[in-house]
């Protein structure tokens, strides 16, 4: 390597994350144990003994939009996932109000989630120690432990978020275990799956919070420049998430119905929601078991706060590089190839955020956790909803070999069950919050000005810097390369570099780096996909009009 080389700027680790990496990183997003002891005593109190089929049916309706979501990203390369994805399809205006949102949602799907780690890590050591810790020094080191753990490299995160994954889920299958190894209450019983119990009014709740269990599947495609064979491994991650979330959730929801029985789970979860879990697993494993399963909730939190930090990273990483965001985002660390700018900016972030509500003498669960938590849901489920409209757009005008199923109909479904989805959450919203009118009308509203104020950014960066504009979520050029999984021949005329300050990339560990083209460093939406070398490329598509 030679000297001018080396003093290169890094690139993210690229080819290190295979499929079981990524789905660790998206289903611990989802935090499934929290989700279940948490909030699935709720769901069945609102929806009865039918609330496992709610599960199954929100997982249904995301595996659908799996279905276009994971073809658009074997034509569309970028590292900017959902808002690359909608640019491409329904046009920049609405690809940079995107990104704006998807910022706001997942920061907001984080930093809410700092008042949880303070009120269940307190709680925790309630119940264990009989000590009363206040929430708030425990939410500050779970900021500096995140903030360590996405300061490290990817492969480090992907480690120990699988770690912690298999001992959130494997606490809940000694339970589901021990219920169906004695019987349950009464004997095992499928009528939590007959339409006379899912067909019921309360359904309706039961999908709201069914959809939320599920926030962070969506975000494989982020990892793209780090995952090992992209075209393979995301689209099997996508699924395989999805997929476990899905039946996992509906599982262990009718294990936790068969442990008190048909008949008096309801009144068991009414009677107390926070403890039904932790009954249900003293009664059928023992006392030990929930002892673990309290300190597995904390860790538990603390894996849905990696996995949203890194997501939220990369997503801050490919807009800089867009020069959209200041370009000191986009500086990558030279030994753990990692984003730190990035995070140490998320960090302070949430920093303010924690002690301004603290300050204010708020309560980290119910107005820290859900009234920021709720904004973030409803804009990721706002960005499915534009990602599956801009599938089908996308495809009408891009020469393809596609399917129809895979390019139409599947998306265009998924489009309809997630608008009904957002009413849903949007129309059950005091369920989420137990706030007032007023509060919950300025939750909702969060996400459409959002929206609006990223319209008004766009035509303003259309007009004072057409240059950045002109150039936003274009596909990445690629050109001669030695890297053996590149993925496209080279083309002409590559993009400008969108900061002429930045010197050419010519790291040699970065994907698909080419000396001759001017382009950033380490830009998340100008890396090509690594595919094997005898599979067929695609083209480049046109840049969305406007």
């Amino acid at each position: 390597m030679s000297s001018s080389t080396s003093d290169k700027p890094p690139g993210l680790r690229t080819g290190t994350l295979g499929t079981a990496d990524i789905s660790f990183f998206v289903v611990s997003a989802a935090a499934p144990l929290t989700v279940m002891a948490g909030v699935a005593p709720i769901a069945l109190v609102l929806g009865g003994i039918g609330a496992p089929a709610g599960y199954l049916l929100a997982g249904i309706t995301l595996a659908i939009f799996a279905v276009g979501f994971t073809t658009m990203s074997r034509h569309v390369r970028s590292g900017g996932a959902f808002y690359a994805y909608i640019a491409q399809g329904l046009g920049k205006p609405l690809g940079i109000a995107a990104a704006l949102v998807a910022m706001v949602g997942y920061n907001g799907m984080e930093i809410g989630v700092y008042g949880l780690l303070g009120s269940a890590t307190s709680d925790t050591a309630g119940a264990l120690w009989g000590v009363d810790l206040p929430w708030l020094p425990i939410a500050l080191a779970g900021l500096l432990v995140i903030w360590y753990g996405g300061y490290r490299s990817i492969d480090f995160g992907a480690k120990l978020l699988g770690v912690l994954l298999v001992a959130e889920t494997g606490i809940l299958v000694f339970l589901a275990g021990g219920v169906l190894l004695k019987g349950g209450a009464n004997g095992l019983s499928l009528a939590s799956f007959a339409p006379g119990h899912v067909l019921v009014p309360g359904t309706a709740a039961v999908l709201a919070f069914a959809f939320s269990a599920f926030t962070g599947f969506e975000s494989t495609v982020i990892y793209r420049r780090e995952a090992r064979d992209p075209a393979r491994t995301i689209p099997r991650a996508t699924y395989i998430a999805v997929g476990f979330l899905g039946l996992f959730y509906a599982f262990v929801v009718w294990t936790v119905i068969q442990a008190f029985g048909d008949d008096k789970v309801v009144a068991a979860a009414a009677g107390d929601t926070g403890g039904l879990f932790f009954a249900a697993i003293t009664t059928y494993v023992g006392p030990w078991a929930a002892d673990l399963m309290h300190v597995f909730i904390v860790t538990s939190i603390i894996a849905s706060l990696l996995a949203f930090h890194n997501a939220i990273n990369r997503y801050a990483l490919a807009l800089s590089e867009e020069g959209v965001l200041p370009a000191a985002l986009g500086r990558i660390h030279p030994r753990h190839r990692s984003p730190y700018v990035a995070g140490l900016a998320q960090t302070v972030l949430g920093a303010a955020v924690v002690l301004g509500f603290a300050a204010a003498g708020a309560d980290p669960y119910t107005q820290l956790l859900l009234w920021v938590n709720t904004p973030g849901m409803l804009g990721l489920m706002a960005l499915m909803l534009l990602a599956a409209l801009a599938v089908v757009r996308y495809f009408r005008r891009v020469p393809h070999r596609e399917g129809a199923l895979r390019t139409l109909v599947a998306p265009g479904t998924a489009a309809v069950l997630l608008a009904v989805a957002i009413w849903l959450v949007a129309s059950k919203v005091a369920l989420f919050t137990g706030a007032s009118p007023t509060v919950n009308a300025v939750l909702v509203a969060v996400v459409p000005a959002v929206l609006v104020l990223g319209l008004l950014l766009a035509y303003r960066l259309r007009r004072t810097r057409p240059e950045i504009y002109a150039h936003f979520a274009e596909e990445p050029p690629t050109g001669p390369t030695t890297d053996p999984h590149a993925e496209l021949p080279a083309v002409a005329n590559p993009r400008p570099n969108p900061h002429p300050r930045t010197a050419p990339q010519t790291d040699p560990h970065a994907e698909g780096a080419d000396p001759s083209c001017p382009q950033p460093p380490t830009s998340s939406s100008s890396t090509p996909a690594s595919v094997p070398p005898n599979r067929a490329a695609t083209p480049l598509s046109p840049s969305a009009t406007d």
